[in-house]
This record gives C-alpha cells, sequence and structure tokens, in this order.
C-alpha cells in the first residue's frame, strides 16, 4: 500500500522576471517547477496572473472551475486560465507529482477558448514522456539565464502548448480518421472551392441533417463548412496571386467570389494583408518582376 507524504517537496522550484519587451512577442514563464505533493496540497485563489500548465507525472489530483470539479490522473495535462476563480489540489490517497509553469504570452486565452478549456480543462492523451522532457529542458533554461534564453523558452512554451492542442484534437473523436460521411462534401469543396456551397448542399451530399452534419464536421476540423471552403477558397487565391499577372478582379472570380470588394475584405480577414500587399510580399520575397 503506497503511504502518502503529508509535506510538499518541490525538488525544482524557479522564479523568473521576464523583460517587458519580451512579453508581447514571446511566451515567456514567471514560475516553474517540479511538486512532489503532500496529502494537504491545496491551492484556492480569486484571481492571478497568467496560465498554468501542469503535467501529471504520477499519482492523481483535482480542479474546481466554476463550481465543477475535474479529476487528474497520471499522463494528464492541466490548464488553468488563472484569470479566473479556480482551485486544484491532490488526491489525499495517491497525491500527484507534477510539473508545472506558469506562463503568459499573445493569444493564451485565445487558445484556451480555441481548446475549451474552460469547461474543459483536462487534457488527456499528451505525449507524457515527450512533454516530461520538454518541462526538464524548460527548468534549464529559466535556470542558466542566457541571452538566448526568452527565443528558445518561447519554442519550448509552444511544443507544449502544440502537444495539448494535438490531444485535445485527438481526443474529440473516436477516429481519428476524418468520418465517412463527410468524404463527397469535402471532395466536392476542394474539386469545386469556387462554386457556390451551402451547408444544406452539403449536408444532403453527406446525407445528414444541417444540424448533424455541421456538428460533425466542427468535430472533425474545429471550424464550420463554410469557414472551412473560404480558407480553401484563400489558399486558392494566394497561389494564384503569387504565381500568375492575372488582374485581382479576375482571381476573386476563379475562387469564387463575385464581388472584388468583399474578397479584399475577406482575404485580409484570414491573412491580414491585402491581396495587393500579399503578392507585392511574395513578388519581393521570390525576386520576380511585377
Amino acid at each position: 500500500m503506497k503511504v502518502a507524504s503529508i509535506e510538499n517537496r518541490f525538488p525544482v522550484s524557479l522564479y523568473a522576471t521576464p523583460s517587458p519587451s519580451y512579453r508581447d512577442v514571446f511566451y515567456t514563464v514567471q514560475r516553474a517547477g517540479h511538486l512532489i505533493a503532500g496529502q494537504n496540497h491545496h491551492i484556492s485563489r480569486n484571481h492571478f496572473p497568467g496560465h498554468e500548465l501542469i503535467l501529471c507525472r504520477r499519482g492523481k489530483g483535482w480542479t474546481r472551475i466554476n463550481g465543477r470539479v475535474h479529476k487528474v490522473e497520471s499522463g494528464d495535462l492541466l490548464w488553468i486560465n488563472c484569470h479566473h476563480p479556480h482551485e486544484h489540489g491532490a488526491v489525499p490517497e495517491d497525491p500527484w507529482e507534477v510539473y508545472w509553469l506558469r506562463v503568459e504570452g499573445p493569444r493564451l486565452a485565445q487558445m484556451s477558448a480555441l481548446l475549451s478549456i474552460e469547461e474543459s480543462p483536462v487534457i488527456r492523451g499528451v505525449e507524457l514522456e515527450l512533454a516530461g522532457r520538454v518541462y526538464v529542458e524548460l527548468f534549464d533554461l529559466i535556470a542558466a539565464e542566457s541571452p538566448g534564453s526568452p527565443a528558445r523558452i518561447h519554442a519550448h512554451v509552444a511544443q507544449i502548448l502544440a502537444l495539448a492542442f494535438c490531444a485535445r484534437q485527438q481526443a474529440g473523436r473516436s477516429d481519428p480518421e476524418i468520418p465517412r460521411a463527410l468524404w463527397r462534401p469535402l471532395e466536392r469543396m476542394r474539386m469545386f472551392y469556387f462554386e457556390r456551397h451551402t451547408v444544406g448542399s452539403l449536408s444532403r451530399l453527406a446525407g445528414l441533417s444541417e444540424t448533424h452534419f455541421s456538428r460533425i464536421f466542427k468535430d472533425a476540423f474545429g471550424t464550420s463548412p463554410i469557414d472551412w471552403l473560404r480558407r480553401e477558397r484563400i489558399s486558392q487565391a494566394k497561389r494564384r496571386l503569387a504565381d500568375t499577372h492575372d488582374d485581382i478582379k479576375e482571381i476573386a472570380e476563379q475562387v469564387g467570389y463575385n464581388d472584388r470588394y468583399f474578397f479584399s475584405k475577406d482575404f485580409k480577414k484570414h491573412t491580414g494583408l491585402t491581396p495587393t500587399q500579399f503578392r507585392k510580399l511574395e513578388s519581393d520575397a521570390h525576386g520576380r518582376s511585377k
């Protein structure tokens, strides 16, 4: 029988004060560590800076967010948006051992929303061995404080976020392959992206109701079918803008936009650039004449 320790132990406990000039550019880590929790490990906060990424290596823990309790087990990654009230701690009968980071950086709130962290803060199926190595390397980078550390810390945090994203995407479906019902609608949108498509016409190809079709499409791709089609059209437009001298109005029509103004607005929404700006950047990057 496992005998639980009363006291918390911290084989690694690190503090950092990143330069303000890095915070808008990089993911930064203010606090990090390796905790072997005791039976009474419990943290409760109303508000705190940053997001905590807690990798459970052994044992069990829990978190309470919005009044709901979520169990955490070995191999899980717990993501806590500390800007909102939260609690977490160890299960006394089998206290967890964790690696953890408190992170700040660009678009973490948007990333947590994308992964539905508020509703489901526990991410299962993370590659534990790989994630563990990334955390240990991060500890070394934080302790070293070398000139190149900020960029390398950013890259390591991004790798953890990527592992979380992949695990959450895989967990969102029982089969990682594209559901068979989506094959025909996808083929139609890929081959005839320039034609007019609606959720109704696509759902009929799938043999599903519009509601059911939209739901399984979003489960598979993380977006709506019409947004997927728009991004496919923008991708096709990028290729034409970079590889041809066709007029922008012609390219808009070629990829399914009847209105050049709406095409330009949609293009900028997805890329941050107007079609003209994108074409110039591509031309300059490859040394092509206009």
